[in-house]
């Protein structure tokens, strides 16, 4: 048994990886002292015993781990999602008092939060639903973390946070910040992801046409990827990527790349992503397209199918000297689009769940920790301080700007792609995107007019205010609706 003097203030519950490393870094902050508490009696050994240095103060049940805290008790919560992470939160109540705080840390699904939190509010505690990025080396060393919930809670629970979160390379500020009530941590993260899904098919896009259509070698790519990670396109993404192309198989010899199955999984935080921007009717086309391309990569029964009832991939098409700048500022102009569209997501999402969201403080907590930190996300947190009704950050000056100096580039590659048979869905998708913004009339008058015709859904006329119906199957007269 625990000594009853309280004398933790933050702790842990579920410690496989992430949750042992992020109660490891916690521990390693100065003023915190951790309390850890697992289901199995045998990991929260393990954890206690490896790392004396700690000072990890453990439990063995759920009441000892509620009295080792200091009040408000505050409990981050590191286990799977789902009725995994209900039981625990209900085992939580019971054991807290009003006043507490639980703190959800794992990939939830953002509606789950926003009952849960209800739910535990009825209770008389604090629930906050925390994204958090990075992996396990964030959660060992900084994640970027994106809590929902009171802002009482935060009082509390900010500056524990902001001890553990990586920092801005820039001006040292911890990557976390207020993102607002209930579920609005966990819808940020989620369209984190989305975005993160987008950026790793482009890249992978990228190599692809620089593989098939440039014909440089894995290697070759690498050093091209390392090359633009000193530039505008500087990422953990990119940096990775270049690591992954360099590195060869020690048992074969040929190249990483080259023995990987290709078939990229998926957990569910995109779809959700592409779910929740159908819901709210927000384009994320760059987003969808990515997940799609997952989907398709792992359809294969179906692609063995239909691989050889196609024609062959045509040659590649004829390419000039600078297709690799081509295809550099496709890649930017796509990633743009990509950010744009995520953060088009978390603005509806705002507005349609009642959170004071603000995207430029969002920005500000991904420049590190987080798997698609970026330089660019500083330009990002400038567009929206310059203009905090931005309707879309490529209507920004600086981005519009960068897009509309690379889209004829862009236009090359994603033609170039076409020609050679080489897919580059996310490519593509996005140029249609912002072709469909910049448009002076898109067909979307004559697919109201076939709504009408088929439906009687009306339309509006450019001429004059008003709905109007056509008589279609009559005189076709049109009638004021």
């Amino acid at each position: 048994m625990n000594d009853s003097t309280a004398s933790a203030n933050i702790g842990v519950v579920g410690l496989a990886v992430m949750g042992a490393n992020l109660a490891r870094n916690l521990a390693s902050r100065e003023g915190n002292t951790v309390a850890v508490y697992n289901r199995s009696q045998d990991r929260t050994d393990k954890l206690v015993a490896e790392h004396p240095e700690a000072g990890f103060v453990p439990s063995a049940t759920v009441e000892e781990f509620a009295a080792s805290l200091q009040r408000p008790r505050t409990a981050i919560i590191m286990v799977q999602a789902g009725k995994a992470t209900d039981a625990v939160i209900d085992q939580l109540v019971e054991a807290f008092e009003p006043g507490d705080i639980i703190v959800d840390g794992g990939n939830a699904l953002f509606t789950d939060t926003i009952r849960r939190e209800a739910a535990v509010r009825a209770k008389g505690l604090h629930f906050v639903g925390a994204g958090i990025s990075g992996g396990e080396e964030g959660a060992l060393n900084g994640p970027s973390i994106m809590p929902g919930g009171t802002a009482e809670s935060y009082e509390t629970l900010g500056p524990i946070l902001e001890s553990i979160a990586a920092r801005a390379p820039e001006d040292g500020t911890p990557c976390v910040t207020h993102i607002g009530t209930d579920g609005a941590g966990h819808f940020v993260k989620m369209v984190h992801n989305g975005i993160e899904y987008a950026d790793m098919q482009l890249i992978g896009e990228a190599y692809d046409l620089l593989r098939h259509v440039g014909g440089l070698t894995p290697a070759e790519i690498a050093d091209v990827f390392a090359e633009w990670n000193q530039g505008d396109l500087e990422s953990y993404l990119i940096e990775i990527t270049a690591e992954v192309l360099r590195h060869v198989d020690p048992d074969t010899g040929k190249p990483f790349v080259d023995i990987v199955v290709d078939r990229a999984g998926m957990k569910g935080t995109g779809t959700w992503t592409v779910q929740n921007a159908l819901a709210l009717g927000v384009p994320a086309s760059g987003i969808g397209e990515a997940v799609f391309a997952r989907g398709v990569s792992g359809r294969v029964a179906q692609r063995d199918a239909v691989r050889p009832t196609v024609a062959k991939r045509p040659e590649a098409a004829p390419i000039p000297a600078d297709f690799v700048e081509q295809v550099r500022q496709a890649l930017y102009s796509s990633k743009v689009i990509a950010y744009a569209q995520g953060f088009d997501l978390i603005l509806a999402g705002a507005e349609e769940y009642g959170w004071s969201v603000d995207p430029g403080a969002i920005a500000k907590i991904w420049r590190a920790g987080c798997i698609i930190r970026a330089r660019f996300l500083n330009r990002i947190a400038d567009a929206y301080e310059r203009d905090a009704e931005l309707q879309s950050l490529i209507a920004d000056p600086y981005f519009a700007g960068e897009v509309a100096s690379g889209v004829d580039a862009w236009r090359r590659v994603v033609a170039t792609a076409a020609l050679s048979g080489v897919p580059a869905p996310v490519f593509g998708a996005s140029l249609s995107y912002y072709d469909s913004l910049a448009a002076d009339r898109l067909p979307a008058a004559l697919i109201q007019g076939q709504r009408d015709f088929f439906g009687a859904h009306t339309y509006g006329r450019v001429d004059r205010e008003g709905t109007f119906h056509t008589d279609w199957s009559g005189d076709r007269v049109e009638h004021e609706a």
